[in-house]
């Protein structure tokens, strides 16, 4: 058992928590809005600040929307760094930019502690199930350190390297999982302007080459008209934002991530930052004036 705390308890850290209060460790919680009761009842404790998380935990894991809330939770007035000592580690699973991801660890380091950066992919679903995706980067010791907690929210955990390349495998991931949900999306309202059934020719697709996970879980949002969110468009617009920036400071081009990126936009202008990013079918829709469904 050990005394973590966690920064964040959205759609995804939420269950994250959870599932780290199972395995049995004590946690120090902190949230925007007030920490849900159902956390507290499973034995996790509210503190007033970011500072008082870190001073009363080993591990500080924080899980946020961007890299200024993730600066402002680490450095501001109160925040995590105020209350770091030698060989305390601090964790942040969310999906930021990788150059500032560096920059953050190196801060925390002077202040006697360790940091990874661990972000996650499988969304809500994922974190529900702990069966998460955990791509890692840090120093060795704190990862086999921080093992265990990793195990409790995910099964593909990964160590790719130094701090931000945790970060930088996170942005290749969206790439791949936006141009794939886009893939699907266009093959869809093909099909379905042509006449045919899409729930048949998704059920079909998935018997051959094309089957991916998007195709078998975002295909029915899709189909089923299902955008709740599991992971909102406003967010994957931001980590391709991370996406295109990186590429201009490398001197590279990702032209078919500018497509996706302006097909959230457009999801966006519709008033849908919050649905789920399985909406991007909605930008692709409006576009070929034919939404998918089922023939009559």
């Amino acid at each position: 058992m050990a005394d973590i705390g966690f920064i964040g308890l959205g759609i995804i850290g939420r269950p994250m928590a959870e599932n780290l209060i199972k395995a049995g460790h004590r946690l120090f919680l902190k949230s925007r809005r007030a920490v849900p009761t159902d956390l507290i009842a499973a034995g996790g404790t509210e503190c007033a600040s970011a500072r008082a998380v870190a001073e009363r935990a080993e591990i500080v894991i924080t899980m946020l929307p961007d890299t200024p809330q993730v600066a402002e939770v680490l450095f501001g007035a109160d925040g995590v760094a105020e209350g770091i000592t030698a060989g305390k580690i601090v964790i942040d699973m969310s999906s930021i930019d990788p150059i500032a991801t560096r920059d953050f660890a190196r801060r925390i380091e002077a202040r006697g502690g360790d940091y990874l950066d661990a972000p996650v992919s499988g969304g809500e679903v994922g974190a529900r199930a702990a069966s998460l995706t955990i791509m890692v980067g840090g120093p060795d010791g704190a990862f086999e350190t921080a093992r265990p907690l990793f195990e409790a929210m995910g099964r593909n955990i990964t160590r790719v390297g130094g701090n931000g390349d945790g970060q930088t495998t996170k942005v290749a991931n969206q790439i791949i999982v936006a141009l794939t949900i886009e893939a699907v999306a266009e093959a869809l309202v093909f099909a379905s302007k042509a006449g045919a059934d899409p729930a048949r020719v998704r059920e079909a697709l998935m018997g051959g080459f094309a089957a991916s996970r998007i195709l078998e879980v975002h295909g029915e949002r899709m189909v089923k008209r299902m955008f709740d969110p599991g992971f909102r468009i406003d967010l994957h617009r931001k980590d391709l934002d991370l996406a295109l920036q990186g590429a201009r400071t490398l001197g590279g081009a990702l032209p078919n991530t500018a497509t996706a990126q302006q097909l959230f936009s457009t999801c966006a202008a519709q008033g849908g930052g919050q649905w789920d990013h399985s909406a991007m079918v909605r930008a692709l829709e409006l576009m070929a004036a034919h939404e998918i469904a089922a023939p009559r």
